[in-house]
């Protein structure tokens, strides 16, 4: 259910401009019918349209951005290209090419395949492939298409499979309703109630077309929509299969948004207003009603069954009773008013006493049916909390990065914001405004002033969290806690001073072929000066990397330059192959394991080609840091 509810949220990004568009459309249409084609008329109706006609298309981008996990335009764009590829695909010229028939012989279905089910399919797609591809990391010579360079290619592939699929199931499917509407054609009311309910069924699949097909145009000898726009139909009869959505539409489903509105928690009504609201406009107006039916139809989609019967009870009704109306757009004001004096309309102002009654059962329906049930319907959906502030781990790092920005003078002066393996990378607008002590009291190991604008904050192989909590925070996505935590220890201790020392020796593998040289000749005061921990370097000659003693995989860098072991009693070893190597963001890197592997000494961690690292203009020389260990003295022994 959880699932639903994140799909029917995603879909309010594209439903939210939906009602301005069904107006703009509603105009455009009025014109047409009073005055001709015009300017005035055409602008408004191609302004419409241009949202109304693609909203497959919105729904693609909106899934794809509203279902992956930390979206960005890279999600939006994979949903784009399964788009792209599915409907190019299934598309009539297509299959004509591919089963050697004209066009005009391609079964009906294949000209319906731009719908809004294609479109959810196809940004879920999207929204899969870029959680699961985003961060790949692939062999060095393939290393420009790693990480989310990935994501529309596989894509790709994932959408030609989808398009096979669909390629033999969607015209049997759309075959089979005009076969099962046909045979509903001659239960006369009855039929007209079970096509108003499965048509409102089949929206969210987009399969509704193939029903209205048989009943609105000339596919069964019906063409319900052609003959009373024309007023060639039999009076009494013609209207049958339209008549009913008029209170539905302009009364029904206004009643369903004010239930929604009012159901909603109190601190969401506001926003929640602005949807429902919009969408209640467009639908008694226009006739529009995907903005109200998609905010609630995955988020409760009990209510929309009810919606569905209620559609299918009030299509049977006005059919037994002698009232007809037909539309050319859809079932709203506008299209009433224009039908008003249509010679096959018949008794059109029972339209608002039908619709009057509708209003009061959706409101009493939808309003008892939420509360009762606790229906998550729009604002009162599930909080989405983006940082867990319950939870020790991810509330920690929301207040460290708070109380880091804070230190670093506000989200305001900080201009770019990176990480590499161990430090938070910036650029600070005003480098005068950094409180170095109130950044150390936040967590941090230390903090570097490389120059001019370059401020350097080491904190440990947890950065990444850290890093992307001060995103939030600097986004907006997140709120500020309300007195952030100042983190008393740092997240790597610092190496003891003073006294006589006694340290733990640590000997394990040296883990890279070569000469073996103090730390203190790293040219990085984060290494040399021990911030990170203690250790020693090496001055490399080989291109791999290997366990230098039994452990598990902590943490693997996206950019390939590092590794992390946690050891069997539980130390955490640092293996950073040259300096601010992370600027060649993993060419002439590769990855061998990957995060919670376990390896015993000697198993192959990652390569590096060590001409590309100079080539690069950056020292090769290897830091082998015990993180957090300042009293440990680690020593390497050749094998």
């Amino acid at each position: 259910m959880k699932y639903l509810q994140k799909l029917g949220k995603s879909l309010m990004l594209p439903v939210a401009v939906l009602p301005v568009a069904a107006i703009l459309s509603g105009i455009g249409y009025w014109i047409l019918n009073t005055a001709g084609e015009n300017f005035v008329q055409a602008f408004f109706t191609a302004a419409g349209g241009a949202l109304l006609d693609n909203l497959p298309l919105l729904f693609a981008l909106g899934v794809a951005i509203g279902m992956a996990s930390k979206p960005d335009g890279t999600a939006a764009l994979a949903g784009l290209v399964s788009w792209l590829v599915v409907t190019r695909l299934l598309s009539p010229e297509t299959v004509a090419t591919l089963q050697g028939i004209p066009v005009e012989d391609v079964n009906i279905g294949f000209g319906r395949i731009e719908n809004a089910f294609v479109g959810i399919i196809c940004g879920l797609i999207g929204a899969y492939c870029y959680d699961k591809f985003k961060d790949v990391q692939l062999p060095a010579a393939l290393s420009f298409f790693s990480g989310k360079r990935s994501v529309a290619i596989v894509t790709t592939g994932a959408s030609l499979v989808v398009a096979l699929a669909l390629y033999f199931v969607w015209p049997v499917l759309f075959g089979g309703l005009v076969s099962f509407g046909e045979w509903m054609v001659g239960l006369g009311p009855v039929g007209a109630g079970l096509y108003g309910f499965f048509n409102r069924l089949l929206i969210p699949l987009g399969l509704h077309h193939a029903l209205n097909a048989v009943f609105w145009f000339d596919v069964a000898g019906i063409n319900d929509l052609g003959n009373f726009l024309n007023g060639t139909g039999t009076a009494g009869v013609t209207g049958q299969y339209m008549t009913g959505y008029f209170p539905i539409m302009m009364f029904g489903l206004p009643g369903a948004a004010l239930a929604m509105y009012l159901t909603a928690k109190t601190n969401r009504r506001k926003v929640t207003a602005g949807i429902l609201l919009s969408g209640a406009f467009a639908s008694f107006f226009v006739g529009v009603t995907e903005p109200l039916e998609f905010a609630f139809m995955f988020l409760a989609p009990a209510l929309y069954v009810v919606h569905a019967i209620f559609t299918g009870i009030s299509m049977f009704i006005m059919a037994l009773l002698p009232v007809r109306m037909g539309f050319g757009f859809s079932g709203g004001f506008i299209d009433l008013m224009l039908g008003w004096v249509n010679p096959l309309a018949q008794n059109p102002w029972a339209i608002f006493l039908a619709g009057a009654i509708w209003f009061v059962i959706y409101f009493v329906s939808f309003y008892f049916i939420i509360k009762r049930f606790d229906l998550k319907t729009p604002g009162r959906e599930d909080e989405e909390v983006e940082v867990d502030e319950t939870s020790t781990g991810s509330s920690k790092f929301l207040n460290q990065a708070s109380a880091i920005l804070k230190g670093l003078g506000g989200k305001d002066n900080v201009l770019e914001l990176d990480n590499c393996a161990t430090r938070l990378r910036m650029e600070i607008a005003d480098v005068s405004k950094v409180d170095d002590a109130a950044i150390r009291r936040a967590g941090a190991a230390g903090i570097m002033k490389p120059g001019g604008k370059s401020v350097q904050v080491i904190y440990g192989l947890e950065v990444q969290f850290v890093k992307d909590a001060m995103e939030d925070l600097i986004a907006g996505r997140v709120e500020a806690p309300s007195a952030p935590v100042a983190v008393a220890d740092a997240a790597v201790a610092a190496p003891s001073q003073g006294g006589v020392a006694t340290k733990t020796v640590l000997t394990v593998r040296q883990p890279v072929a070569g000469r073996v040289v103090p730390l203190s000749e790293v040219p990085d005061a984060t290494f040399s000066q021990g911030i990170m921990g203690s250790g020693v370097a090496v001055e490399p000659t080989g291109d791999t990397v290997w366990a230098p003693a039994d452990g598990t995989v902590a943490h693997v860098f996206p950019t390939s330059h590092a590794v992390a072991l946690k050891l069997r009693d539980g130390t955490e070893l640092l293996v950073h192959v040259g300096v601010d190597t992370v600027e060649m963001k993993g060419e002439g890197f590769e990855t061998l394991v990957a995060v919670g592997d376990e390896v015993v000494e000697g198993t192959p961690l990652l390569r590096f080609d060590l001409d590309a690292i100079r080539a690069a203009g950056h020292p090769a020389v290897t830091p082998v840091i015990v993180l957090g260990g300042g009293d440990v003295e680690l020593r390497l022994r050749q094998d």
